[in-house]
C-alpha cells in the first residue's frame, strides 16, 4: 500500500490569481509537494478529465501523488492514485470495489469518530477558520478526531506553515492546505516552508 502523504494540495482553481491551475501546481511539485487532490467540483466530466490528465502527466513526472475528488470514474480513467469521498459520496466500501486494493482512500470528516473504516485516511476540519467556510473546530477537536480515528488524519481548513506544528501536536499525521500554496505569491517558496515545517 502506498504511503500516506503528510501533505496535499487540494486544488482550486479560483485561488491562483488568475495563474494556470497546473502551472502553479507544477511550481509546487518542483519543490516537492507530495500529492494533489483535484477538487474542482463545477467542472463537468470532459473539462474534469482533461484537467485530470494534465494534473496526472505533472505528479507522475514529479514522482508524486494525485488523488481525485468524489469522481471515481475519473481516477480510474487517468490511473490516479486514489480517490477521496466527501459526505455525499459514495460509501468508503462501495468505491473500495471500484479502485482496488492498491489506490489510496480518502475521506473527509466533520466530527471525530466518523472516518469511515474501509478509507485509508481522513482530512478532519476545518481546524482554522476560512475564506470559504467558517466554524472552525479548533485544535482540541482535531486532538479528539485523531484519538477517535483507525486511520491516519490529516488537518484541513486554514491550515499555514505557521499552523503546522500545531496540528502536528495534535496528533495530525499531516495537512492539506489550499489557499496556503495556491494563492501564495511564491508557490514554490509556500511548499518548502509547509514541507520543512512538517520535517
Amino acid at each position: 500500500m502506498t504511503r500516506i502523504p503528510a501533505l496535499v494540495l487540494v486544488t482550486d482553481r479560483t485561488a491562483t490569481g488568475d495563474r494556470d491551475l497546473v502551472a502553479v501546481v507544477e511550481t509546487a511539485l518542483a519543490a516537492g509537494l507530495p500529492a494533489v487532490q483535484l477538487r474542482e467540483k463545477d467542472l463537468p466530466g470532459r473539462p474534469l478529465l482533461a484537467l485530470a490528465e494534465r494534473l496526472r502527466a505533472a505528479t507522475a513526472r514529479a514522482g508524486a501523488l494525485l488523488f481525485v475528488n468524489d469522481r471515481v470514474d475519473v481516477a480510474i480513467a487517468v490511473d490516479a492514485d486514489g480517490v477521496h469521498l466527501g459526505a455525499a459520496s459514495m460509501p468508503a466500501a462501495a468505491a473500495r470495489v471500484l479502485v482496488g486494493a492498491e489506490r489510496l482512500i480518502g475521506v473527509s470528516t466533520h466530527t471525530p469518530g466518523e472516518a469511515a473504516p474501509d478509507a485509508d485516511f481522513a482530512f478532519f476540519g476545518p481546524v482554522w477558520e476560512t475564506p470559504s467556510k467558517s466554524g472552525a473546530q479548533g485544535t482540541a477537536r482535531l486532538a479528539e478526531a485523531v484519538r477517535t480515528a483507525s486511520v491516519p488524519v490529516l488537518a484541513i481548513g486554514g491550515v499555514t506553515a505557521a499552523r503546522v506544528a500545531d496540528a502536528r501536536a495534535a496528533g495530525a499525521a499531516g495537512v492539506a492546505v489550499i489557499r496556503a500554496i495556491l494563492a501564495a505569491p511564491d508557490p514554490s517558496a509556500a511548499t518548502r516552508a509547509i514541507l520543512a515545517a512538517l520535517g
